[in-house]
This record gives structure tokens, C-alpha cells and sequence, in this order.
């Protein structure tokens, strides 16, 4: 599937990860300069990868390194994020309930990496 979709080469990786539920995982892979189209603009992001069964209902979180990336400057009581590219600006309204994402697992939002569903028959 990575290959199907032209995502760069993976790099092998002895790196050890502690997830929110302190569970520690060691990653198989990185995937270096990702390109992540947001909106109108697209943004590099590295992406660690590991083996774990997905679940459409979870969305992945672009975390620091991305928004550092993309120059956000999120507006918490304004409820917008302002991605920046040069001189070009992409604002977005960040005033919708995150409680309905387990409701539609293939929302999109600044935020969300969407998991891809490819049939086997496209594997």
C-alpha cells in the first residue's frame, strides 16, 4: 500500500516509543518528508511508523513538529488555527465538537491524517 501510493523510501529505524496508554512500542520504519496537503498549501512531515491493528474511528494527531512546519498560530478563544506558507495564509475555523469524529471516522480536519481504506484487491 505505501508504495501504491508514492510515499518515500522507509528508513529502518532502533528508536522506542511510549504510547498515551504506556504501552512501549519499537517502531519498524520512518517516512521522512511526507508531503501533507492541508487546504491550499502542502507541508513536509516526518511520520514514524508502527505495526499496530488501525481502527477507522481514530484519527492520527499532527503533533508540534507539523504545526512548527506549517507557522500556526491557533487562536484558542477565537477558535481558529492560521496555517502560513511565505506570504500566503490559510485560516481555519476549529469551532466544530472533535466528540463527533468516532461518529464519521472519515471527517477531515486540519488536524487528521485520514487512514486509508484500500480493498485487498488494491494491496
Amino acid at each position: 500500500v505505501w508504495k501504491k501510493l508514492g510515499l518515500p523510501d522507509l528508513i529502518p529505524t532502533r528508536m522506542t516509543l511510549e504510547l498515551a496508554n504506556r504501552a512501549i512500542c519499537t517502531p519498524d520504519e520512518i517516512a521522512r518528508d511526507v508531503f501533507v496537503p492541508v487546504g491550499k498549501f502542502t507541508f513536509p512531515a516526518d511520520f514514524v511508523v508502527v505495526d499496530y491493528e488501525s481502527d477507522p474511528r481514530v484519527p492520527l494527531i499532527l503533533g508540534r513538529p507539523f504545526l512548527r512546519t506549517a507557522r500556526a498560530l491557533i487562536d484558542v478563544h477565537g477558535k481558529e488555527m492560521i496555517l502560513r506558507d511565505g506570504d500566503k495564509r490559510l485560516t481555519l475555523n476549529m469551532k466544530h465538537n472533535t466528540t463527533s469524529y468516532s461518529n464519521h471516522p472519515y471527517r477531515e480536519s486540519v488536524n487528521l491524517i485520514n487512514i486509508f481504506n484500500l480493498s485487498s484487491e488494491d494491496c
